[in-house]
């Protein structure tokens, strides 16, 4: 009698604490789970609403197979259940009911719902929502294992087999919503779906797009398999469809075949485009080859890669070569060229080692290739004239005083006149500046406590060469090397209220090549100069010092009134004195005689440095002695703010700054006084300065409009002459300018793409565009906005001006040569319509420049956008719209029109 007691004790025990039950035999799909289990006039436990937490001990499973008569253990794990209102069991059925804000955890499993029935004979578990009031249909059953989530409408699970049928789940895996009718799960990594659709909008109850499967494997984190799979657009389905689809859905970067597109060129025919192949080698670098080809012949390849190493350094290396035909082999328009780019981009993590940096900055290649590329019309690169590069490698050992050496390669290159100028290598080397009569301790004091010296030495290998000579053995013909040392010597002290400096430089020059000059008669009797390189080392010294005084006068005004608007204005002057004298170095000058060592008849006597062309240059042969006066000007007030609440001052500027500038040469016989240079800031608003300046020559104009030595007054002119003017202003204006609360708003990616393709951060000359990064790029987060497409009153926008003008009168031209007005601007039309574009106007030439006009639509999965440069030898459009997530990135259409290339 006791006995049976206790069985009957230690099943409600067992009946009260499985909170996890898992059916031995999955019902068939389709099968209905019922919305309620019938009540069974059984005794029941009622729970008041607090949580229950059942330990079980852990089983330690016996390598030796169990007897069949052996009872086996059904709990592996601990488990935990909760109710909000009750736990109801049903001994007779075999049941336990949770009801209100059910969960029940075991192991990595956790089921929540409204209602969670389990079925002790079976091991089934149904979950299912509840309808406590006029809302609907609530706390629906949420499933999760592990970092996966299902969100179905109702769930049939079963602990021993650890199988479920969910209907009508959803779930999100990487960038994609799925929702499915039907899902099986056979074990911990694999679903398998019937009626499935899946999408990457942010809305997966009602998104913009899917594509619906009838069947599907699905294994999370891993991939999605298919079978018949069409795509739907706002629920129409379209004949966009495939036998058979593979999604790849892993978190890591993984290797795989890149879509080519495909189109129309009406220079090259149809075309297979940015086509190839993405190697995923390891976690701090990936390469991208890419391909193209197109009917007429014409073929381009492409390799990219970045890299990056945390705390050391990070980086991105393009190579780009193309092979363009222009009409068909053997018309006489037919025409071949290849182009090809180089791009490295390299920066040292300035924690990985203070004292020593390598960078790189290399852009070099053709220099037409950014002009027709098939790849980029790249508009702002077009206007750009010069390709630059830069490898540099620094070091630094710290120490009193502290060395400095670094090492470059340059490269410059001059896209119109197709000449490159590079230095292999550049070699520079420093020590810091040493007060050697400074004191130990304490500040120095005095003309010669200041006195400091530095050391400084400069090395080239400098070679010129052109487009076609680059990369080959003849340009090296042309190189020339050489170093310079140099120690300049300087101090400074004031007496009063005047600050005084001296200085001396002295020069060292080592050159590897010098020229010497003769003067060979030819075939018609006329004496010329002829030049013959002398290879091997040579040197020559130079010299130079000066001194310089300044100070500063400070005026200001007081407004006796407390109400005036300006309560104060201060004038700060600053004028400085200057001297500096270059001695003549006539000991480095020949004289220019024939070979026979004679003066040519009928020729002025003329001389010639053998420095001349080489390194460092030529040393100059007259004597020098110059005095430089300068004046600085800036204008400040104090004014009273706008908003009478606040009671301190506002300071502003009235003139930002106004320079005037000449120089006198004591050494001169004849127009020793230089022009009057102006140049003056006036600020206007906040965002605008006009920048001015102007040359006034005291000097007068011949007949022949040659300066003569009269001043200009004496002449019958003016007192100064005006020879040059210029006038130039920027500025940016937009919407949030007019807001009280206004808020800056940057796009620091867009523009470091664009100033890396050779544009301006403010589209004066157009946005850059590069084809395969436009729809190979990962879109940015975006939250979806139920808001977006409802009217609204404010319009951001904004617009870029930029005005430049100058005037030439040097020899009375009297003339405009050059005045231009640049326009680029945004306008967001909507929350999803956004248009720019750039143009201009120019005055002197009479007609319009660069103009580009671009359109952008947001439609939320997708994006699509239009740029089109109407007028002139650019004139092209790109059209593109595609699916925003990358894993879709291949679902795309694009059209183009390239520019007509020249060759």
């Amino acid at each position: 009698m006791h006995l049976h007691i206790k069985h009957i004790i230690l099943l409600l025990l067992f009946l009260t604490s499985a909170t996890a039950v898992i059916a031995q035999e999955l019902p068939e799909n389709g099968t209905p789970i019922p919305a309620e289990v019938p009540e069974k006039e059984e005794e029941e436990k009622k729970v008041p609403v607090k949580a229950e937490v059942i330990q079980i001990p852990l089983v330690k499973k016996d390598s030796v197979p169990q007897d069949s008569i052996k009872s086996k253990t059904f709990l592996e794990y601990r488990i935990e259940s909760y109710a909000k209102d009750y736990k109801r069991i049903d001994k007779k059925g075999n049941t336990i009911t949770l009801y209100n804000e059910a969960k029940v955890i075991y192991g990595d499993i956790t089921i929540e719902a409204g209602k969670i029935i389990i079925n002790n004979n079976t091991g089934d578990v149904f979950a299912y929502g509840i309808v406590l009031d006029s809302t609907g249909y609530q706390q629906k059953p949420v499933f999760t294992q592990g970092a996966n989530v299902v969100k179905p409408d109702s769930i049939i699970f079963n602990k021993d087999s650890q199988k479920a049928i969910t209907y009508n789940s959803r779930t999100t895996q990487g960038e994609f919503n799925v929702l499915a009718e039907t899902t099986k799960k056979v074990n911990d990594s694999v679903f398998y779906m019937q009626n499935a659709r899946f999408t990457t909008s942010k809305n997966p109850e009602n998104p913009e797009y899917y594509f619906f499967a009838r069947k599907i494997k699905f294994v999370p984190k891993k991939k999605i398999v298919t079978g018949l799979v069409n795509m739907y657009i706002a629920d129409v389905p379209t004949p966009l469809g495939l036998p058979f689809a593979f999604f790849p859905m892993t978190t890591e970067r993984k290797s795989g075949v890149i879509l080519p597109n495909f189109g129309n060129n009406n220079n090259q025919g149809y075309f297979l485009q940015n086509g190839g192949y993405y190697f995923a080698v390891n976690d701090y670098m990936d390469l991208t080859v890419l391909g193209d080809y197109f009917t007429n012949g014409s073929y381009g390849a492409r390799v990219e890669s970045d890299y990056s190493v945390r705390y050391k350094y990070s980086g991105s290396l393009r190579f780009l070569y193309e092979n363009q035909l222009q009409s068909e082999r053997g018309f006489s328009d037919f025409a071949q060229t290849n182009r090809y780019n180089i791009n490295w981009q390299h920066s040292q993590d300035s924690k990985s080692n203070p004292n020593s940096r390598f960078s790189a900055s290399v852009n070099l290649g053709s220099s037409q290739f950014f002009r027709q590329s098939f790849n980029q019309v790249n508009q702002s690169a077009t206007l750009v004239n010069n390709l630059s590069s830069s490898v540099s490698y620094s070091k630094s050992f710290p120490g009193e005083p502290q060395v400095n050496i670094s090492t470059s390669v340059t490269h410059n290159q001059n896209t119109n006149t197709n000449v490159v100028n590079l230095t292999l290598p550049t070699l520079q080397a420093s020590v810091s500046r040493i007060f050697p009569f400074a004191p130990k301790e304490g500040t120095k004091k005095g003309i010669v406590q200041n006195i400091n010296l530095q050391y400084n030495l400069r090395g080239e290998n400098r070679l010129t060469t052109t487009d076609e000579d680059f990369l080959s053995s003849n340009m090296f013909d042309n190189a020339i090397s050489g170093l310079t040392h140099s120690i300049p010597i300087a101090t400074n002290f004031k007496v009063g209220y005047f600050s005084f400096s001296a200085n001396a430089n002295y020069d060292e020059n080592w050159v590897f090549q010098t020229f010497r000059q003769r003067l060979v008669e030819n075939d018609n009797g006329v004496f010329e100069t002829v030049r013959d390189t002398i290879n091997g080392f040579d040197a020559y010294r130079t010299y130079n010092y000066g001194a310089s005084v300044g100070t500063t006068v400070y005026g200001s005004w007081k407004s006796k009134n407390p109400e005036s608007k300006i309560q104060a204005v201060r004038h700060v002057i600053r004028p400085n004195i200057s001297y500096s004298a270059n001695p003549s170095f006539e000991q480095y000058y020949d004289r220019l005689v024939t070979e026979q060592g004679l003066d040519a008849p009928g020729r002025e006597e003329q001389f010639y440095s053998r420095f001349q062309g080489s390194f460092a240059a030529a040393p100059g042969r007259n004597f020098s002695s110059n005095i430089a006066l300068g004046v600085q000007n800036n204008i400040e007030a104090k004014v009273r703010d706008r908003d009478s609440t606040k009671t301190e001052l506002k300071k502003i500027q009235i003139l930002k700054s106004l320079s005037f500038n000449t120089s006198y040469n004591l050494a001169g016989d004849s127009l020793n006084w230089s022009p009057l240079q102006i140049r003056g800031v006036i600020p206007i608003t906040k965002n605008i300065d006009i920048n001015l300046d102007a040359n006034l020559d005291p000097y007068a104009l011949d007949n022949n409009n040659n300066r003569i030595d009269t001043f200009n007054v004496n002449n019958g002119g003016s007192l100064l002459r005006l020879t040059r003017a210029g006038i130039r202003t920027s500025f940016r204006i937009s919407s949030t300018d007019f807001e009280k609360d206004k808020k800056e708003e940057k796009d620091t990616k867009a523009n470091d793409r664009t100033l890396q393709n050779g544009g301006r951060a403010d589209d004066l000359f157009g946005q850059s565009i590069d084809y395969s990064r436009e729809q190979n790029q990962e879109p940015e987060e975006q939250e979806v906005d139920i808001n977006k497409d409802r009217y609204r009153f404010k319009i951001p926008w904004n617009l870029n001006f930029a005005y430049t003008m100058t005037y030439n009168n040097a020899q009375r031209q009297n003339a405009i040569n050059q005045q231009s007005l640049m326009v680029s601007g945004d306008v967001e039309l909507s929350p999803r319509w956004s248009i720019g574009g750039n143009t201009g106007y120019d005055f002197a030439n009479k007609g319009i420049s660069f103009s580009t006009i671009r359109f952008q639509r947001d439609l939320e999965s997708f994006r699509m956008s239009f740029n089109w440069t109407p007028i002139g030898p650019r004139n092209s459009w790109f059209f593109f719209i595609g699916i925003k997530a990358s894993a879709l990135s291949d679902i795309k259409w694009d059209q183009r029109r390239q520019p007509d290339p020249t060759f």
